[in-house]
Parts: C-alpha cells; sequence; structure tokens
C-alpha cells in the first residue's frame, strides 16, 4: 500500500473537519441518557445513509451498524462507540456552559500528556465519552468512502458499531451486538477499535470490575434498649477493618494496567429508623481485577473473611454476592445482568497493534500507549471473546464524566486519518494480527 493513499487521508479528514465538528455539536445537542438513546441512534443512522455507507442497520435492542465494504475480501474490523451517556448534573458546575449546548470556544485544555494548552474545543455532556470520538469513527468510514471513489483500493469491511448502555457497565448491549445480532445477520468481526477516551495514543486494556454486595445480619430491638438487640453495623464495623486493613493491601499488581484495587462505596442499613437497632447492614463493594484474577476468587476473598469472623463470633453473620440490574433499552428489550466487567491487555507486541503503530506513523502521528483507569465494552471482546482490541481516540479521559466535558477540535481531525489508517494497516495485515489474546 503506497503512502500516497495515507497522505490522501491526511487531506480528507482536514476536508471532513467542518462536517464533523457540526456532526458532533449534534451529537452533544441531543441528550442520550443510558436507556434513552433512541433519537441519538436516528442521528446516527441518518448520518451514515447521508455519507453513503453501504449498509446502515438498527437491531431489536436498538444498537446501530454502519458497513463500508472494500474492493477486495478481507477482515471486518469493528469500530465501536457507546450511545449513551452519564448524567450532566448540576449545570450550575459547569462554568457557564450549557451542558448539551455544544458550544465551541478556544480555551485552556490539556494537550495529549497532560500539560497546559490552548486550542478550540467543542464543550458539553460526553463531548469526552464518547460522542467525539463516535463521529470520528463514522467520519473515518467516510474518508474511506471517499478514497474508493477515487479508485483507491483496499480489503475487509469497516463497520462502525454504536452501542446501548455502555455507562451502567454490564455490557447488555455489546453482548447483545456479539452473541445475537451479528450471528442472526451473518456477520462476523475480526478485532475491535474503541472510541474510548485516549488522547489519540493507542489504549491496550483496564482492569475487570465486579460489584458485589455483602449483607451483615442482626436483630432490631428499640433503639432505648440497644443491648436486647444485635446492631447491624456494629457487626459489619471488623468486615470492614479486615476488607481495609488486610485484603486491600494484599491485592495482586499487573505491570501495565496497576494494581487490583477495592472499594467501599455504599453503606446501608435496614429499617433505617431512627429509634430501631437496624438487622441488616448492606456494604456496596466495587473491586477492581486484573488479568488472572476470576468472579469466583474476588467473591471467596470476601467469603473468607466471613467465615473467619463468623468462627470467632457466634453472632456474626453475614453473606456476600454479585450486584445485578435490569436493564431495558429504549426499544424495550430486558437482561438482568451481572454486574460484572473482565479485565483485558492487549500485549504491545500483537501483530494488530503493530499494525496499528504503523498506520498512525503513516499518517504523521506520534505513537505513545495507555491503559484505562475506567472500563469499557473491550470487556466483551478482549476480556472474554479474546479478540484483538484496542482503544484510539481524539478525546481526553480526564474530562469524562465531569462538569468541564470537552474535546479538541484538532484531535477529531486527526482521529478521522488515524482511525482510517489503522484500518488500512491492519486490513492488509496477515492471519497473525488476529490470533486471539492470552494471558
Amino acid at each position: 500500500m503506497s503512502n500516497n493513499i495515507f497522505e490522501k487521508l491526511n487531506e480528507i479528514a482536514k476536508e471532513l473537519k467542518p462536517e464533523v465538528v457540526k456532526f458532533t455539536q449534534k451529537l452533544i445537542q441531543t441528550p442520550s441518557i443510558s436507556g434513552e438513546e433512541g433519537a441519538i441512534a436516528d442521528l446516527l443512522l441518518e448520518e451514515m445513509k447521508k455519507l453513503g455507507y453501504d449498509e446502515v442497520y438498527r437491531d431489536d435492542q436498538g444498537n446501530t451498524f454502519g458497513i463500508v465494504k472494500g474492493t477486495e475480501d478481507g477482515p471486518t474490523i469493528m469500530y465501536n462507540s457507546h450511545m449513551d451517556h452519564v448524567s450532566p448534573g448540576d449545570s450550575a458546575n459547569w462554568e457557564g456552559y450549557d451542558p448539551y449546548g455544544g458550544e465551541i470556544d478556544v480555551c485552556e485544555v490539556d494537550d495529549q500528556d497532560k500539560n497546559p494548552d490552548k486550542a478550540e474545543c467543542i464543550h458539553g455532556r460526553a463531548a469526552s465519552d464518547v460522542k467525539a470520538g463516535e463521529a470520528a469513527q463514522i467520519y473515518a468510514g467516510a474518508a474511506l468512502l471517499k478514497l474508493r471513489e477515487m479508485g483507491y483500493k483496499f480489503k475487509g469491511n469497516f463497520m462502525f458499531q454504536g452501542c446501548v448502555q455502555e455507562e451502567p457497565a454490564e455490557m447488555v448491549g455489546m453482548k447483545h451486538v456479539i452473541d445475537k445480532t451479528l450471528p442472526a445477520k451473518g456477520w462476523t468481526y475480526d478485532a475491535m477499535v474503541s472510541s474510548e477516551a485516549t488522547s489519540l495514543k493507542l489504549y491496550l486494556g483496564h482492569r475487570g470490575r465486579v460489584e458485589m454486595l455483602v449483607t451483615v445480619y442482626g436483630r432490631t430491638s428499640h433503639g432505648s434498649a440497644p443491648w436486647l438487640g444485635i446492631n447491624a453495623i456494629y457487626k459489619a464495623i471488623p468486615l470492614i477493618e479486615k476488607i481495609k486493613d488486610e485484603l486491600y493491601l494484599n491485592l495482586p499488581e499487573d505491570p501495565d494496567l496497576g494494581k487490583a484495587s477495592i472499594s467501599l462505596n455504599i453503606i446501608e442499613c435496614s429499617p433505617g429508623a431512627l429509634s430501631i437497632v437496624p438487622d441488616r447492614c448492606m456494604l456496596s463493594l466495587d473491586r477492581r481485577l486484573i488479568p488472572g484474577e476470576t468472579v469466583e476468587l474476588v467473591v471467596k476473598e470476601i467469603q473468607d473473611i466471613i467465615d473467619e469472623l463468623a468462627a470467632n463470633d457466634p453472632e456474626f453473620k453475614a453473606d456476600v454476592k454479585v450486584k445485578t440490574a435490569l436493564e431495558t433499552s429504549y426499544t424495550g428489550v430486558q437482561y438482568e445482568a451481572e454486574k460484572v466487567m473482565a479485565p483485558w491487555k492487549t500485549p504491545k507486541d500483537h501483530d494488530f497493534v503493530k499494525a496499528a503503530v504503523e498506520a498512525l506513523e503513516a499518517v504523521g502521528q506520534e505513537v505513545k500507549f495507555g491503559y484505562w483507569d475506567f472500563g469499557t465494552d473491550g470487556s466483551k471482546t478482549a476480556g472474554i471473546d479474546k479478540k484483538p482490541t484496542i482503544g484510539y481516540s481524539p478525546m481526553q479521559e480526564q474530562y469524562a464524566h465531569t462538569p468541564y466535558d470537552k474535546v479538541r477540535t484538532d484531535y477529531i481531525e486527526k482521529a478521522i486519518a488515524g482511525n482510517a489508517a489503522i484500518f488500512l494497516k491492519v486490513s492488509e495485515a496477515g492471519p497473525e494480527a488476529f490470533e486471539s489474546l492470552e494471558w
């Protein structure tokens, strides 16, 4: 593949910048809280039709798809974005910006390495998680269409995939896409590129997540006579101390993803009345795990502490379970899903990553690597399916979920070229680029 095609990509990205900026603004101006993504799905489908995608589709759960076909057979690379976002919170914290305004100005913003800088930015909820990355992926498909119209030949299928309900962190959208929609359509995918925020770096994984509920049991009595009851909150204290002072300190560490962790984030009690000693104390635990750790392992860690305390205190009773949630899509499809996301890591020396590196270098972008602090739908593609998965995006992780949510327009332009270049390089790579991940 000649260098000319990559030079042309940069030219096309520059030409497309005004359109992709307007589209990003339109996406930000369209609220799409989890479970309410219908309007944003309509916009994505309409835009892909306008740009000339070869196939555009919405499944029964409301996930969106757009396919650009190469001139020759080859692999299918899924470019994944989620369509939902978290609440903007109190608008008073937004420093004068409308969370759904999509306003553009020149402002103070970090560079790729979080150093202070100034650049033109688009402001608003989901600018950095993930509407700008979504727009850049869709316009990368448009860039490939322009190359094809100019007579350039390339292999494979570029598949944009817009997912519902990523933010609740049960992967119900991505699981539905891969386990149900793709087989029903006769489609497959060979690797995935996530649009989650990476500051134009290549991100190669993140820790997993398990949400657990520990319930400590006691016995009610009148608050004026606490000696007649068993206070579940007091009984929970030694359990909390062991989690904080023993378990947390001895968790394993990954050289790239960092240390596994556990955090007690919510404490509730029942009945929860001022004059009643509580007979239940509920602890919500956020456990982040690294490759090699399993759900069964992290649950057993807590069960072992419960068993130890029970052996020394006949009044101590508790249990632990993985939390679940009932998720309903905007089309009415329901899943009761465990609050679990698998850890994953794509090695730097994997041939898919090597091809992505060559791609970014071909369009003049410096290659840097990183790993997310938060979770992504890569937990399904890489963590469960073991498919080669990377992140590449114009957005910056430090602005996600904050009232300073914004994205640099110069990064969006670069991401169009970068995403399209990655597709071109990896579609030319051999079968080694699509070998299953191992850890």
